[in-house]
């Protein structure tokens, strides 16, 4: 069975989550509320095919142990789904030096990134593996007539989800230009 992480998977990105489970795969969860993991899980058609990692993933420690149980208990993983706060400076070099130690096969990672970001300085600061496929999607936002607003979570998901089927190399999910047209709130 093809086994799936999704961190961040309780909050905007729950319907990926959910969507990878209809599609069979084992999906493990990284999340800090044990609120929003249950509410999740109890969505989901199948809960067998969630594994929830309550885990705070700025605790570099922490975060090798978890993922090193999930890759014992759920087998390798297959596929990332990776949106993560600036304040972890370290989380994404672990989790891809831990996937790398532990994977035989290839395996493919979307890391999900905000407006702001530029793309090819992200990738070219990470030490991407061998048997990584490192993909990317970055979240805008939607232009309505003279207004603009950020991306739902639904419409992130969405996003997300497309993204995997379409195995796109760089996604952007909505608009990010013209810049000065971008929400302020």
């Amino acid at each position: 069975m093809a086994h799936a992480l999704v961190i961040g998977g309780t909050g905007m990105l729950s319907e990926t989550s959910l969507w990878l489970v209809s599609k069979g795969y084992h999906v493990s969860v990284i999340g800090r509320n044990p609120n929003r993991m249950e509410k999740l899980i109890e969505k989901s058609l199948d809960k067998s095919l969630f594994t929830p990692v309550l885990v705070d993933y700025s605790d570099d420690n922490l975060l090798k142990k978890k993922l090193r149980y999930i890759n014992e208990q759920n087998g390798e993983i297959n596929l990332i789904i990776a949106w993560i706060h600036s304040y972890a400076k370290s989380a994404l070099d672990i989790i891809l030096r831990e996937i790398s130690n532990c994977n035989k096969v290839e395996w493919r990672l979307f890391h999900v990134l905000g407006s702001r970001m530029n793309l090819s300085d992200i990738k070219g600061e990470l030490n991407i593996p061998p048997l990584c496929r490192y993909r990317q999607v970055q979240l805008g936002f939607i232009i309505e007539g003279e207004n603009s607003r950020w991306l739902t979570n639904k419409e992130i998901s969405q996003g997300v989800i497309e993204s995997i089927k379409n195995d796109t190399l760089i996604n952007i999910v909505g608009n990010i230009e013209p810049w000065e047209k971008r929400p302020l709130a």
